[in-house]
């Protein structure tokens, strides 16, 4: 390792290794900083993404895919079954494969990568971070950077070191457990969404297929119901319930916050990305590719900032207006949204599948659901036609 860098990534997630990807590209010396001993491990998250955001940001390589998605079926209380009409592609990961992918890619466009290289603190020079204190392989290291970037997940430390207010209230920090099994005998081609408050209080229980019986079996739900009842408590009695044959390979827990963005993820040389900056979408808790969305902006923001010679607060902004443009403004939506629906009591749940039942099939799609789902809550139909048109 050199001493100095222009930019140091911390946490080697799909957002980044994005973010080095890019910054890399416009010239800059990049290192990230990864504490486990290898990218990608451990898996903790469902595995899910979209085609479309996916390409916008990285061509796709077919070894990361483990299973191709071509709809959704979701599950009321008492068990009626929506089918959506979609013409949307989506895909279940294998996130490890994914993981390393993103890495090399990251490597093969200049950047350095450490892994077992755990980052301890920051380091400030005329009241600005001005790089980090590490160890790696049993020695430390303080090495200097013109930009420290945040992407250490939900766990995130490096916007906290920096004065930053990072904390997520209980009730937006979605607890969750999940395993992986086997003998899961659903279509393979569709994920499939479970919502009960006996389920998944104040969330949902998802099973996201891989091929031939092999699925990830999970749910989340709020951090203040957990409080009376873990998530896996949840998730055992819906496996016994509805998957009694089912042999357990994996068992993940973790936390995601769906909640509104942070007030601040800029500073003087500083940036924080992905769930480090809460940009998971507040209603699926899905954060690969908003966070790759917005590794990608960050990454070029600081390589231009840099060749200009300007990385202060008022220089890295143009990141988040440029994130609020592409993503952040519906995710606000998205919380609004979130906090209707998550309330929904299982009769107003069962009620709306009912209703968008009595549709034709074509017309059963994610922006009716929503539209039949806020009838009680008309002023929230618009954003809803908003985020989904």
């Amino acid at each position: 390792m050199k001493d100095k860098y222009n930019i140091i990534v911390v946490g080697a997630g799909p957002s980044g290794t994005t973010t080095a990807r890019f910054a890399a590209l416009s010239g800059a010396s990049v290192l990230i900083l990864e504490k486990d001993r290898e990218v990608g491990i451990p898996v903790r998250c469902a595995e899910g993404v979209g085609d479309k955001g996916l390409r916008s940001v990285v061509d796709i390589n077919p070894n990361w895919i483990a299973q191709k998605i071509s709809g959704v079926s979701l599950y009321s209380p008492s068990g009626m079954e929506v089918t959506l009409a979609t013409n949307e592609v989506g895909y279940v990961l294998n996130r490890k494969q994914f993981d390393a992918g993103l890495a090399e890619l990251a490597a093969k466009s200049g950047a350095e990568i450490k892994t077992k290289a755990y980052v301890y603190d920051l380091l400030h020079e005329n009241g600005r971070v001005s790089g980090v204190k590490m160890k790696h392989l049993g020695k430390e290291y303080q090495l200097k950077a013109d930009i420290v970037i945040g992407a250490d997940g939900v766990e995130s430390r490096v916007g906290r070191w920096a004065g930053m207010k990072t904390r997520t209230p209980m009730r937006d920090m979605e607890t969750c457990a999940q395993v992986t099994a086997q003998n899961i005998n659903i279509r393979d081609d569709y994920i499939h969404l479970y919502f009960s408050q006996k389920i998944a209080p104040r969330g949902y229980l998802w099973i996201f297929p891989k091929g031939d019986g092999l699925a990830n079996v999970g749910l989340g739900i709020s951090g203040e119901v957990s409080r009376n009842k873990s998530p896996f408590e949840y998730l055992e009695e819906f496996l016994n319930e509805h998957f009694p044959q089912a042999a357990i390979l994996t068992t993940v827990a973790g936390g995601v916050p769906c909640a509104m963005e942070l007030e601040k993820i800029v500073m003087d040389g500083l940036m924080l990305v992905g769930d480090a900056a809460h940009q998971v979408n507040p209603v699926s808790g899905g954060g690969i590719v908003n966070g790759m969305v917005a590794g990608k902006i960050a990454g070029q923001v600081a390589g231009n900032a840099l060749k200009e010679g300007d990385v202060s607060e008022k220089r890295l902004k143009e990141y988040v207006k440029l994130w609020q443009k592409a993503e952040g403004k519906k995710n606000k939506i998205f919380y609004k949204l979130k906090e209707f629906v998550y309330n929904m009591s299982d009769e107003d749940l069962d009620e709306t599948a009912r209703l968008i039942l009595h549709n034709p099939k074509e017309r059963r799609t994610i922006l009716q659901l929503f539209k039949t789902a806020l009838l009680k809550k008309p002023s929230l139909i618009v954003d809803a036609i908003k985020v989904f048109t």
